[in-house]
């Protein structure tokens, strides 16, 4: 029986599902007299289990103007009736205990379209039912256009709602994605395989383009026909067919290099700064300059002079983002070191004590640049591609998830991170560009709190790695969406956080994330934050502002699960112990009998 049949066939105000009566009103909840709390398990019907009176079940309050849909979030009993209550109690239907449930949203009679807020409060006496699990699964429609909806929309395929059999949930990429994403959820609550699933659901469309930032490697299981696998460096878990890329330093700017290079005093920023403009007007007039950089101790200012002239070029040396040959940094810092000339039109001579205040930068420079961090950015191997021109390939191709791996990238002088916020900024450039605008790109960003709210550098010359916040303030104008996934929400500004229009939300424990959470997402209260630390494994609270009414879904498990498990110790220690000798077996049978598993 398909959506539109189901409801008007059945309804969804089912006998056999009433669970009580309105006792109370009240400005956020109702208080129901519950007519089966005494019995010691739910009911099923047709193939679902229904609680009829447990705490996190979804109610509909039958009205005299519309419907209201709510959640049981309390269940107790009166004073007088706790003794009704032994510890060989069995079940008492004429058990009086009162469920308060909280008021979610309000639905109309009719059309069955659902919306937030309460139209009309409901009246002492109405009747309440368990809400039936196709109507549950059904909530994503009904928020976008009720029952009447006949457009044949693009879906992405979740899972299953929470306490329906069968009863799948299925989300269109506008309410998911068009006003960014983000995953959330402690170590081992399903983050991983919620992501994997949302790229694998995006492979099934032709036009998806999927982005996936990996800085672990799990998302190497993710293969097919149109799927397209890059690394940076030499990981050690490759996937088949990745191809080496690398970063060039025409793609990095100003503040990037003096972040990493961490100038100090009063000589040495200046320098830099000085220097690295004397490269780029290398790069604009190069014929004045045969030796690949500005030669100034003692030097006539001629050439230096008619350079700046060319073509606007003294405006041009000024732009932050133009490209330099960083080959040739420590030489022109050398260049930089002179007196200040005693002949018009020349440059003095060298200044012996500023090139020793140079020499500790001249050894971060030569550290920075042959470090194996940053490999793919000074030294790639000869048949590594520019990520810029793979990039390009994906977006004007066929493929539809592009995954860059990152798992070989060092935390020294930052690599990893700058080098995230590196390809992010490429992507806000290429947005801005008007590139992706007929074909919207979905950033998928894993560890998200290692790449936001980040800055690298000493205190007096540092640099904010934004880029990925700026897509998520400005990208979705620009055809480019995010999707943040993350085990420590805390670490992610608030400010970030808010731009999320849709939380898919796993077991939080930690009372700080949830607060954030509860914060950045006007949807989400303190009761329904509540129920956070208690979801299984693998299942999601929806929330957003397209998902105003928060929905649990039990996630599919996807095609190829990502390789994200640790090392078996019940394994690797049984292979060990057997290999041992009768050492180990004395030793263990000195500890007694008492085990525990």
């Amino acid at each position: 029986m398909d959506f539109n049949s189901y409801f008007s066939e059945v309804g969804i105000l089912h006998r056999d599902l009433k669970v009580g009566v309105v006792s109370s009103v009240n400005a956020s909840g109702v208080k129901v007299n519950l007519a089966h709390s005494g019995n010691t398990s739910g009911a099923y019907l047709s193939g679902s289990r229904y609680g009829r009176g447990e705490v996190g079940e979804l109610l509909l309050i039958e009205g005299q103007q519309s419907i209201v849909l709510g959640k049981l979030i309390d269940v107790s009993l009166p004073d007088r009736d706790r003794t009704e209550l032994t510890q060989d109690f069995d079940g008492i239907k004429s058990l009086d205990s009162i469920g308060y449930v909280q008021l979610l949203g309000s639905i109309d009679v009719n059309s069955l379209k659902l919306q937030a807020g309460i139209s009309y409060y409901p009246r002492l006496g109405d009747r309440v039912y368990s809400a039936p699990s196709e109507f549950i699964a059904s909530l994503p429609k009904l928020l976008n256009s009720g029952v009447d909806s006949k457009e044949d929309l693009i879906c992405l395929n979740l899972g299953e709602a929470t306490g329906g059999v069968g009863s799948k949930v299925s989300v269109t990429p506008e309410k998911l994605f068009g006003r960014h994403c983000a995953i959330l959820g402690s170590t081992g609550g399903g983050k991983s395989w919620t992501t994997t699933k949302i790229v694998e659901e995006c492979l099934r469309f032709s036009n998806a383009k999927v982005i996936v930032i990996d800085p672990t490697g799990e998302y190497r299981s993710v293969v097919g026909k149109f799927v397209e696998h890059c690394h940076l460096g030499s990981p050690i878990n490759l996937s088949t067919g990745s191809m080496e890329v690398s970063i060039p330093p025409e793609d990095f700017n100003e503040s990037d290099f003096i972040a990493l290079f961490e100038p100090s005093g009063k000589v040495q920023g200046p320098k830099l700064r000085e220097a690295i403009k004397s490269l780029r007007l290398v790069k604009l007039a190069p014929s004045k300059f045969p030796d690949g950089y500005v030669k100034k101790i003692g030097q006539s200012q001629v050439d230096y002079n008619e350079a700046m002239r060319l073509d606007g070029n003294n405006a041009k040396v000024d732009d932050p983002s133009l490209p330099f040959d960083v080959s040739m940094l420590n030489k022109q810092i050398v260049e930089e070191c002179y007196f200040p000339g005693d002949r018009p039109g020349y440059w003095g001579s060298k200044n012996g004590n500023e090139l020793t205040y140079c020499s500790s930068l001249f050894t971060r420079i030569l550290n920075v640049t042959n470090s194996a961090a940053f490999k793919s950015v000074f030294s790639p191997s000869s048949g590594a591609c520019r990520f810029g021109d793979s990039l390009d390939r994906f977006i004007q191709g066929d493929g539809r998830v592009f995954r860059v791996c990152l798992s070989d990238l060092s935390y020294q002088f930052g690599a990893r991170e700058v080098i995230a916020n590196v390809i992010g900024r490429k992507l806000m450039q290429k947005a801005r560009a008007l590139d992706f605008m007929n074909k919207p790109v979905l950033v998928v960003v894993d560890e998200a709190h290692n790449f936001l709210g980040k800055q690298v550098g000493s205190e007096d010359h540092y640099a904010r790695l934004d880029a990925f916040e700026i897509i998520a303030k400005e990208g979705r104008k620009y055809g480019l969406n995010i999707c943040l996934a993350t085990q420590r929400p805390r670490d992610i500004t608030e400010g970030v956080l808010s731009q999320m229009g849709t939380l898919l939300v796993h077991r939080l424990t930690n009372d700080k994330d949830r607060d954030l959470v509860e914060r950045a997402c006007g949807e989400i209260d303190r009761s329904a934050a509540a129920f956070l630390p208690n979801l299984k494994q693998g299942e999601v609270v929806l929330v957003g502002v397209d998902f105003p009414i928060p929905m649990t879904i039990q996630m599919d498990k996807p095609q190829n699960p990502p390789m994200s498990d640790g090392p078996s110790f019940q394994d690797l220690w049984r292979h060990s112990s057997e290999n041992s000798g009768d050492d180990a077996e004395e030793q263990n049978s000195s500890l007694g009998d008492v085990s525990f598993l």
